[in-house]
């Protein structure tokens, strides 16, 4: 190809997959439902995007270093905090049951069904032991299943990537130099390649670490460094041996956030965007590279093979895996309904069947349009059921606000016992001993530790928090605090505004959503609570009284509607008002 075409092409990549998936955003639909039929639609119809094509033997190692990228950003959501009693056993049970099961059923399917010889069979089999966060990450931010279900099927996307990816490597050496070896020397072979990504995953975080604790990186420097310490890690682990750089990529990830002595951000703007960028680059070229031909002689066979591991297969896995544990039947059940295949089947598929093809081994041209077939459809069926599922199962979060009131004042904690009793899951937080005994007096749930250190850490204690009230006396705190904790929480932050002229040092530099309105400041709700204002609610039905000021509505689903400084919320048919009375009479 000429340097005018390998332009074009990488740049209509480039469009493709930010278009895809603006285009999903905009349908509320996970970015895979548009990103394999646009990369195959693409590839059909010219061969300008064919990676292949365009990087030639560049593109194998392309892939396996943004796959390493990929899972160190994935493993930086590890929260060992989180990982303990039946989390850690469903998970365990789900890495190496359901790589036991797959692998063997789908490699038993394929032989007979798909005309595959024994080792091509094998080969696929090993492939689709994967399923990762790549796909599951964004499914289950679609359909916001309980916490910890999500952690479950995170943590398992997550290490099965780089356990499949290894095993994927092993196979495909056997397949190809037809090695008759025992199982005992596979099994050395897969421990000698795992505890390589640990060892090497190790010694990454422990020089990351180094550098960002003794060299006080900023942001840009500090995106910088991990992006290469990930890369020159995970490059030397692969040269070593095969696909070792992606344990080693999850091992610093993990390490990264659970080590101490640095802050990573819970928020990571940059690398989030070059991880989507990524995935949805990766996802456009690969499926590129599969031709309509191909898939003609697969698709039933194919079809059959994702009915076998959807309606036996990863039922029977998620039954063994949760069996004895306190999970809910739901909980069982939704597990079993959620193992998409994602972009490291997609690249060890590329990858492997290609050198296979070369060498003669009977039936490796199937591999990928069988991966392909594999990956589009389960992530079709789960993408478009999920919901639907989850919420049959009774396995989705509550859909009520749960708001996080930081302040500990007599009017804050009114507030929250206002908000409690219109059904909303208030929780509240407050530095002094004193607040936090008013609180707990009150019956109102205590967010435990520090606030600004939960927020920048692995964000454990703020999980489900759909906003954040700021309602402290300090203007200032109250400012930092809403810069911060902006990068760790789903939802709005809003805080207290400032008093006109205040000379504080942050407060009044700093932008964002200010509550309320008409003056009503953190001083002034003080000065009117002290002299007998309080904290009512109300059916907007029956109007607002004169002298009260509307705080927020309630909306009958739960939701939470602030008034603030530029805009008060609409009452609608069903709401509750949250007022503020005047002062009590002289």
């Amino acid at each position: 190809m000429t340097s005018d075409q390998i332009l074009g092409g990488l740049a209509l990549i480039v469009v493709l997959a930010a278009v895809s998936q603006l285009v999903a955003n905009r349908l509320r639909i996970p970015a895979l439902l548009i990103l394999l039929p646009v990369g195959f639609t693409a590839g059909a119809l010219t061969d300008t995007v064919n990676p292949e094509r365009l990087l030639g033997n560049a593109f194998s190692p392309l892939v396996s270093l943004a796959v390493a990228i990929i899972l160190y950003e994935a493993g930086l959501g590890l929260d060992l905090r989180r990982f303990r009693g039946h989390t850690r056993r469903v998970v365990i049970r789900l890495l190496w049951f359901g790589t036991l099961a797959t692998g063997l059923s789908a490699a038993l399917f394929a032989e007979p069904v798909l005309d595959m010889s024994r080792r091509s069979a094998v080969m696929l089999g090993a492939i689709l032991v994967v399923s990762g966060p790549t796909v599951v990450g964004p499914l289950l931010n679609f359909v916001r299943p309980t916490e910890r279900l999500q952690r479950i099927l995170v943590w398992e996307g997550t290490l099965i990537d780089p356990v499949g990816a290894t095993l994927g490597a092993l196979v495909f050496h056997a397949v190809l130099s037809s090695n008759r070896g025992g199982i005992g020397s596979r099994i050395r072979q897969f421990t000698e390649s795992t505890a390589l990504g640990l060892v090497g995953g190790a010694l990454g975080a422990w020089l990351l670490w180094l550098a960002l604790r003794y060299l006080r990186l900023n942001e840009v420097l500090g995106t910088t460094a991990q992006l290469a310490a990930v890369l020159g890690i995970a490059a030397g682990c692969d040269l070593l041996r095969d696909d070792t750089g992606l344990i080693a990529a999850v091992v610093m990830g993990m390490a990264m956030a659970n080590l101490p002595g640095i802050d990573l951000p819970a928020r990571r703007p940059f690398l989030e965007t070059l991880v989507s960028l990524v995935i949805g680059l990766l996802f456009i070229s690969i499926s590129a590279t599969v031709t309509p031909q191909s898939l003609r002689s697969v698709l039933w066979p194919a079809i059959g093979l994702v009915a076998l591991l959807v309606l036996v297969v990863r039922p029977l896995v998620a039954l063994v895996s949760t069996a004895g544990t306190d999970l809910p039947r739901g909980e069982r059940a939704f597990i079993g309904w959620m193992a998409p295949r994602g972009i490291v089947a997609a690249a060890t598929a590329s990858t492997f069947a290609a050198t296979l093809v070369r060498n003669g081994v009977p039936g490796a041209e199937r591999i990928l349009p069988a991966t392909f077939l594999v990956i589009v459809a389960t992530v079709m069926l789960y993408g478009l059921t999920a919901f639907r599922v989850a919420e049959r199962l009774k396995v989705l979060r509550p859909a009520r606000s749960r708001p996080l009131l930081v302040g500990g004042e007599a009017w804050a904690v009114d507030l929250g016992r206002a908000l409690r009793s219109l059904g909303l899951d208030v929780l509240m937080w407050a530095g002094a001993d004193g607040q936090r005994a008013r609180i707990t007096a009150a019956g109102l749930e205590l967010a435990p530790g520090e606030l600004l250190a939960a927020a920048t850490g692995a964000g454990a204690e703020l999980e489900g928090i759909t906003g954040v009230l700021l309602l402290t006396e300090e203007d200032d705190f109250n400012a930092l605090a809403s810069v911060t904790l902006r990068e760790s929480v789903e939802g709005p932050v809003y805080r207290l505004g400032t008093p006109p002229g205040s000379e504080g040092v942050v407060a009044p530099y700093t932008g964002g959503e200010s509550l309320f309105g008409g003056g009503l400041t953190g001083p002034e709700l003080a000065r009117r609570y002290a002299a007998g204002a309080r904290i009512v609610t109300r059916p907007v039905g029956d109007g607002v009284p004169a002298g009260h000021q509307v705080l927020f509505l309630v909306r009958p689903d739960g939701q939470l509607a602030p008034a603030t400084e530029s805009r008060v919320p609409v009452p609608g048919a069903g709401d509750h008002a949250v007022l503020l009375g005047p002062p009590a009479a002289p």
